[in-house]
């Protein structure tokens, strides 16, 4: 019963229709490095929604679903999706394949605390 409810609440924080993820890029607030893309607006829920995608150019189908299973599992250890402030879409660049686990999270928490820096500006 407990994983049933973890896996629900997984599933709550994040985005999966198109025209959501339209919007948020379609407000042209965004951030990127060399690894990773972030569009952000502020939250619509009393969570944060986090969407990633992987272009096709990085891989097939089973590599680009293998970094988006790392992607939430960076999320997972490092954002508390009730006190973030945003809703993201995070888009994954190229270097991401040619990195360490390690060095993508450093990546991504630089860009996730610029954006909370941003909103508290």
């Amino acid at each position: 019963m407990v994983t049933f409810f973890q896996n629900f609440m997984k599933i709550q924080y994040r985005i999966k229709k198109q025209e959501e993820f339209q919007t948020i890029i379609g407000k042209k607030k965004s951030i990127a490095n060399a690894t990773f893309v972030l569009y952000y607006q502020p939250k619509q829920e009393l969570w944060s929604r986090i969407g990633i995608s992987v272009g096709k150019k990085i891989g097939n189908a089973v590599y680009r679903n293998k970094y988006k299973r790392q992607c939430r599992m960076i999320l997972q250890e490092t954002v508390d999706f009730n006190s973030y402030p945003c809703d993201l879409i995070i888009i994954v660049r190229n270097k991401f394949t040619k990195q360490s686990y390690l060095d993508n999270k450093k990546d991504l928490e630089s860009l996730l605390n610029k954006v909370t820096i941003i909103k508290h500006i």
